[in-house]
């Protein structure tokens, strides 16, 4: 077989290691051609690609973002994108496609296997919020930045005596910043599941350094929003995806913390440092098990699936199922994280 292979949407620790996994997997065991499209949908809107083989993917397990490039354009961004994503297919003699990403670029994906385009999706992203999956690549990686740097901010924030606001990656759901905050020991965390009044965050931190406690490290995921009425917060701009420009709310949120307390506030936006660097074993291992699995799942024919981890386990699920829900923060793992919270 002739199989495509893309990578859209934000990059993400471990996709390198899943384009290696699927290289070596049609190649060594099933004899396929492999061609990596670049830049995502792009690739194939444009015809830009590369012939991928065992060679040219050595080194690959270890480094971080895409060796293939990513975007996050889309074929249904244009009139005639659908068609022209079918021309390449024909002109390169493409079989069957395996396309990495998250929630846009895998909600893309089953439009156009609906529109007869035989494909796998393979879930992609640090948030943890594409359904279907218990996990996705790259999560426990950024988890794992974001904890370090609360560690290391925890020294600071006794040294001055201060409450330092941390701002995490999560646009839509609080993985990242509920489990880093839980691993960091932070005193607490805002997410977008639960919309925070910021009185009773000022509240909750008076009352932690009344105990004698002189330093408090609170972590705001981009995309939590406070309860109606409680606070003003600019409407975020939309960028060319038609996507909110998100981040900043740690700013506001420091700023009524100082404001409201007299505590003197810091804020730290651990932005994309999160998506960078080498990926950690845990999404090392995931990446290559997916990798594995989307080729499999080709050669057995279950187009218009997604390869996802389940039960320990990594299994096929109707792809549009997968991308028609986010997966939240459960209320249970928000239940155990305010145990340790002010």
């Amino acid at each position: 077989m002739k199989v495509g292979v893309l990578t859209g949407g934000g990059d993400c620790p471990g996709l390198n290691a899943v384009i290696r996994a699927i290289v070596r997997k049609a190649e060594r065991q099933y004899g396929d051609q492999i061609v990596g499209f670049f830049d995502g949908w792009s690739g194939l809107l444009e015809d830009r690609s590369m012939c991928l083989d065992v060679e040219a993917c050595r080194g690959l397990l270890t480094r971080g973002g895409t060796m293939l490039g990513t975007s996050r354009y889309q074929p249904y961004m244009f009139d005639d994108g659908v068609e022209r994503v079918r021309a390449t297919i024909r002109k390169h003699n493409i079989d069957a496609l395996i396309v990495i990403g998250g929630e846009g670029t895998l909600a893309a994906a089953a439009r156009m296997h609906t529109d007869g385009v035989p494909l796998v999706g393979v879930p992609k992203t640090i948030d943890n919020d594409i359904g279907g999956t218990e996990r996705t690549f790259g999560f426990d990686t950024a988890v794992q930045v974001a904890t370090d740097a609360i560690d290391r901010l925890h020294t600071t924030a006794e040294s001055h005596d201060r409450v330092i606001v941390v701002e995490v990656m999560g646009r839509h759901v609080g993985h990242i910043a509920t489990w880093a905050g839980i691993a960091g020991g932070a005193t607490m965390v805002l997410v977008p599941e639960e919309p925070f009044d910021i009185e009773a965050v000022c509240e909750s931190l008076k009352r932690r350094h009344k105990r004698g406690r002189f330093a408090s490290i609170v972590v705001v995921a981009e995309g939590a929003i406070p309860l109606p009425g409680t606070l003003e917060i600019a409407e975020p701009t939309i960028d060319e995806y038609g996507h909110a420009r998100l981040g900043g709310i740690c700013n506001v949120v420091a700023q009524e913390i100082e404001e409201r307390t007299g505590f003197e506030t810091r804020v730290t936006v651990l932005g994309h440092v999160q998506r960078g660097g080498t990926p950690s074993a845990l999404d090392r291992v995931l990446s290559s098990w997916y990798g594995v699995a989307a080729i499999t799942a080709v050669h057995e024919g279950n187009f218009g699936t997604m390869v996802a981890f389940e039960n320990n386990s990594v299994v096929c699920k109707p792809l549009e199922e997968c991308v028609a829900n986010l997966k939240f923060v459960s209320p249970e793992l928000l239940s155990v994280a305010r145990t340790f919270f002010a």
